[in-house]
């Protein structure tokens, strides 16, 4: 089962919870709880979206709404700004939460140095930071990528994204629509440049065509000057040999005198 259609049977099964419950906060704080701590989990806004879970809000409460929020869209590094009005998180959770901030950052850039991932991590070496990366990341199928140790680096190749955060939506769309502006005008460009090709083979077929031809005219009174020079050849010759007989004919013989 791909990582996409696991997340999708968990988000379902999270949210028939959460919309089953009662009104009342600690059934659906207990749902937050599972949701957060569950180690196949790494999408929240469903269950954020639901009336029963907004309620929180004005509740006393309320820190798990923000908890649930901070896993939507947050990092490692948010929840320890803000630990002192947020509940205290469990090992399953502080292992998820960096495994989302693994996401933020591949999300970002496509290059992640050691050094930044240790702090962001609260990582104390590059030994600790490679197990986590394969173990926890690479294993679980949200990363993929190599580790360079020369470089000190993780290089990503794949991330699984992460719930939209506000705002963000506007964004995309706005990055979309400017990737398909640029896309239609890019699409213009070639079949232009494919018109032109065309009309340039075009243009070269007819000139090949031309020169074939004038090579051939050429060919034909080349020829025919060959033909004509031979005809007043032969007719030349033939003049001559008469010119020689007549003029054997009417020249005077000498007399022969008889020897004494």
């Amino acid at each position: 089962m791909d990582i996409e259609q696991k997340q999708s049977e968990l988000i379902d099964q999270f949210v028939k919870q959460a919309s089953s419950t009662s009104p009342n906060a600690p059934a659906v704080v207990s749902v937050i709880v599972d949701a957060t701590s569950h180690p196949s989990l790494f999408a929240f806004s469903e269950i954020l979206a639901l009336p029963n879970v907004l309620q929180l809000e004005a509740s006393e409460n309320s820190a798990y709404l923000d908890m649930l929020r901070l896993f939507a869209h947050g990092t490692w590094s948010d929840y320890k700004s803000n630990a002192d009005r947020l509940p205290k998180l469990t090992p399953d959770q502080i292992l998820k939460l960096k495994q989302l901030t693994v996401l933020t950052l591949a999300e970002t850039f496509k290059v992640l140095p050691y050094d930044q991932l240790m702090q962001e991590l609260d990582v104390t070496n590059v030994r600790e930071l490679e197990d986590f990366l394969i173990n926890e990341c690479m294993y679980a199928g949200i990363v993929r990528g190599k580790l360079d140790q020369l470089r000190r680096c993780f290089e990503v190749q794949f991330a699984a994204g992460r719930d939209l955060r506000p705002g963000q939506l506007g964004s995309m769309i706005h990055t979309l629509s400017n990737w398909l502006s640029t896309s239609e005008n890019l699409l213009v460009s070639i079949q232009e440049k494919i018109r032109w090709a065309d009309t340039m083979s075009e243009v070269d077929k007819k000139h090949r065509k031309d020169v074939e031809e004038k090579v051939e005219e050429v060919k034909k009174s080349l020829f025919k000057a060959d033909i004509d020079f031979r005809g007043h050849e032969e007719i030349c010759s033939e003049s001559g040999g008469v010119m020689d007989y007549e003029e054997d004919r009417i020249r005077p013989k000498r007399r022969r005198h008889p020897i004494s």
